[in-house]
């Protein structure tokens, strides 16, 4: 479980990279698949099993507590997904993607961290 939240760590870091480089090669896949079933469906399921394993591998982290409420939050993410039905689904992505051009660096910044702190928090 651990070796699943390094290298989701280690891929949410390069993808940061990858947005703060070309941003248009990750915002223009979703934006061509996020009305999709399957990626609504792997928003939930990656979250809730993410959420899952972080709870259960606190313990082996550097920052337990930290670990932990992220895991907590990443399972409220997942069920809110869930709850909130498809068409809230799209009409949120469509929204976050209108956010790139003024917010999409930064984005890419926040997620090379995040990727870099689970990383680090767990080798």
């Amino acid at each position: 479980m651990t070796e699943f939240i390094i290298i989701f760590g280690a891929l949410t870091c390069l993808t940061g990279i990858v947005i703060l480089v070309d941003p248009e090669m990750v915002f223009g896949f979703l934006r061509k698949h996020y009305d999709k079933i399957a990626v609504h469906i792997l928003a939930v399921v990656i979250r809730l099993i993410l959420g899952i394993f972080l709870i259960y591998q606190s313990g082996m982290s550097k920052f337990p507590f930290v670990i932990e409420i992220i895991g907590w939050l990443s399972i409220i993410a997942a069920l809110i997904f869930a709850v909130i039905g498809r068409n809230n689904f799209n009409r949120l992505m469509t929204w976050a993607l209108s956010q790139v051009k003024t917010m999409g660096r930064v984005g890419g910044i926040f997620a090379s961290a995040f990727g870099a702190f689970l990383v680090y928090a767990f080798v």
